[in-house]
C-alpha cells in the first residue's frame, strides 16, 4: 500500500530522484512519510489544499522507510516529517502532523503574493511564534548537559570551524550533544539573538553559553576545556534525572517512544505496541519527540541510545530487538510482572 498518495505530488523512490528533484524545482515541500503512519495521510490532504493556494509550489511524497539514504542525510527520526526547499537548497524542516506550523511556514518561505494582507498574516505569525521559539530554544540548549550547535553532524561537520571544536571536545574526552543547525533555519537564526552571538558552532554547557570556535579552542590549547565541560554534572543533569526517575516510579510498565500507542511514528515503536499489547498488559507511554530533554537525557541515564525503551518498576527492559525477541519466546508478559 502506498498511503494516500496525492495527485498533486510526485513520488521520490530513489536519493537521485530527491536530488534532481531539489534542484529543479525553485519552490517546494517534501512530505516523508510511512505506509502505516495514518496521520501522514491527513497531512496529505493539507499538502492538497496548500498546493491550491500556492500554485507555484511543487510538492512531493517520499517514503522514509523504502529511501532510507535521503531520510537519514534529513535527519528524518519520525514521520510524518517535511523540507522546505527553495533554489535548490534545504532551508526549514517541520517534524510531526504539525498543520499549523507547515501551512504558516509554507507562508513564511513562499507567499502567495506581496500584498499587503500577505504581509500583515506573516507578521502576525512571526509574533506568534516568538513566544514558542523561545521554549523550543531553551529545550534545546537544556537537552544535553553539553550541546554543541553546530553545522552539520560530529561525524560529518559541514565547515572547518564546526570541525575543530568537534576535535577539541573529543580530544578532552568531553560528552557532548549536537544540533545542526543547517537543517533548521529558525534556530539557526533565533540562536544567534539568544546568545548574542553571530556565528556558529556555539557551545552551551549546564544551559550557558560558552562561546564559538576560537574561545573554545583557547579553553583547548589552555588545558580548561575538560575541566569547563565538567560543570555539565551541574543543574541540567541533575534535573534531567530526578523528572527522569519520577517519570519511572509513576507506574510500573512505561514505553518512551516516538509518537503514541494510537499513533506510532516510527516502524521500531509500532512493533513494539503490538507487542505489547499482545501481552494484555497495563502500561503507559510517553512520547520523547515532545520532549527534547527527555529524548536525550534518558539514553544518558540508560546508556542505550536508540528508541523505543520499555521499562518495569524503574528498570530498562530494553529496545526493540529484545523486547520482540521476549515476546516471541512468550517470555515477555512474565518480564513485566505477569504471572
Amino acid at each position: 500500500a502506498d498511503g494516500r498518495a496525492s495527485a498533486m505530488a510526485t513520488e521520490l523512490a530513489s536519493a537521485e530522484a530527491y536530488d534532481a528533484w531539489i534542484a529543479a524545482n525553485a519552490r517546494g515541500i517534501v512530505h516523508f512519510w510511512a505506509p502505516w503512519c495514518e496521520p501522514c495521510a491527513a497531512m496529505d490532504v493539507l499538502l492538497e489544499t496548500l498546493a491550491k493556494r500556492h500554485p507555484d509550489v511543487a510538492i512531493a511524497r517520499c517514503d522514509a522507510e523504502a529511501v532510507e539514504a535521503v531520510a537519514a542525510r534529513e535527519n528524518v527520526s519520525a514521520v510524518p516529517f517535511f523540507v522546505f526547499a527553495r533554489d535548490g537548497r534545504r532551508v526549514d524542516s517541520v517534524e510531526g502532523a504539525d498543520a499549523a506550523t507547515v501551512t504558516n511556514k509554507t507562508r513564511q518561505y513562499f507567499p502567495a503574493n506581496a500584498n499587503a494582507t500577505t504581509t500583515t498574516n506573516a507578521a502576525m505569525a512571526k509574533a506568534s511564534g516568538t513566544t514558542d521559539l523561545k521554549t523550543r530554544l531553551k529545550s534545546l540548549i537544556e537537552s544535553q548537559p553539553v550541546v554543541l550547535f553546530m553545522k552539520g553532524h560530529p561525524e560529518e561537520p559541514k565547515c572547518g570551524f564546526s570541525r575543530k571544536v568537534v576535535d577539541a571536545l573529543a580530544a578532552a574526552n568531553v560528552k557532548f550533544g549536537s544540533f545542526n543547525i543547517l537543517a533548521d533555519e529558525e534556530v539557526r537564526q533565533g540562536l544567534k539573538e539568544h546568545a548574542d552571538w553571530p556565528t556558529y558552532p556555539m557551545l552551551f554547557v549546564d544551559g550557558e553559553f560558552v562561546g564559538g570556535c576560537d574561545i573554545v579552542l583557547e579553553m583547548a590549547e589552555a588545558g580548561e576545556l575538560a575541566e569547563a565541560c565538567a560543570a555539565s554534572n551541574g543543574k541540567v543533569k541533575n534535573a534531567l534525572d530526578e523528572r527522569i526517575k519520577s517519570m519511572l516510579g509513576a507506574q510500573d510498565v512505561i514505553l518512551f517512544m516516538k509518537g503514541s500507542r494510537e499513533a506510532p511514528r516510527c516502524g521500531f515503536s509500532a512493533k513494539v505496541v503490538s507487542a505489547l499489547n499482545a501481552t494484555g498488559v497495563d502500561y503507559e507511554t510517553f512520547d520523547i519527540l515532545g520532549d527534547e530533554p527527555i529524548r536525550q537525557g534518558l539514553k544518558a541515564y540508560s546508556n542505550w541510545p536508540t528508541y523505543p525503551q520499555l521499562y518495569y518498576k524503574s528498570e530498562l527492559i530494553g529496545g526493540c530487538d529484545i523486547i520482540l525477541e521476549l515476546a516471541e519466546s512468550g517470555e515477555l508478559a512474565s518480564e513485566l510482572g505477569v504471572k
